[in-house]
């Protein structure tokens, strides 16, 4: 067994736990027990503890969408169509552990995890674009990637409290955004406006604050569909 496949034995056991007592090391000793590992094979899988089970557990998420997109006829589609596919696929992975990515975000709100969620986040939509076939390297390869930052961000907080059928209002949702963020990078490429491009980036110490008085139940329950149209 390589290091990524105990980490991913251990991750996927210790997801229901996580559930019940957050991202614990609690959560990781229960989830490795379940696995048949003991507390070595854990130090071994996470020693940096809680911290190294949570950027994990985003790893793991971006290898299961990229398998699953490996599965569509990408090639067939047009960019903005694979784009929509990553990010629905992303959260389609996501379903079943929605919870324990709610804590994921609680846990990644806090002050001295701000810089690690803002990582991740660039990690997952590098890895949609490398999915589209994205090739560039000049500064549209930045440009295309916080843009669709905006839209993974806003987008999961829709998505955390979306009742509806197959998610079929987070569907619609993305749309949105990313008609919103293309007609956006259009307008940026063509005239040079940097404030539409800028206005248009998820704000981290927003997001933060945001998802900090979710955690806590400051706000109503639909609160995170509400305030995902602000990020």
């Amino acid at each position: 067994m390589t290091i990524e496949q105990l980490r991913d034995d251990i991750l996927v056991a210790a997801l229901p736990n996580v559930v019940f007592d957050g991202w614990s090391l609690q959560a990781l000793r229960d989830g490795a027990h379940a696995a048949g590992h003991d507390q070595a094979a854990l130090l071994r899988a996470f020693p940096g503890g809680v911290t190294d089970a949570v950027e994990h557990f985003a790893d793991w998420t971006d290898r299961q969408m990229l398998d699953r997109l490996d599965a569509q006829p990408l090639e067939a589609m047009k960019v903005r169509e694979k784009i929509a596919l990553a990010v629905r696929t992303y959260f389609d992975v996501l379903t079943p552990y929605r919870e324990a990515k709610r804590r994921q975000l609680s846990y990644l709100a806090l002050p001295q995890n701000v810089a690690l969620g803002l990582r991740l986040l660039y990690r997952t939509v590098d890895a949609m674009w490398f999915a589209a076939g994205d090739t560039s390297t000049d500064h549209n390869h930045y440009t295309k990637r916080a843009l669709l930052a905006a839209v993974v961000s806003s987008s999961t907080f829709y998505w955390l409290d979306d009742q509806s059928e197959d998610h079929a209002e987070t569907h619609a949702f993305i749309d949105r955004r990313l008609a919103d963020v293309m007609a956006v990078g259009k307008a940026t490429s063509t005239v040079g406006k940097v404030g539409l491009l800028l206005s248009h980036l998820p704000n981290p110490l927003r997001f933060a604050r945001q998802m900090r008085q979710r955690s806590t139940g400051a706000q109503a329950s639909n609160a995170t569909i509400h305030m995902a149209e602000d990020i």
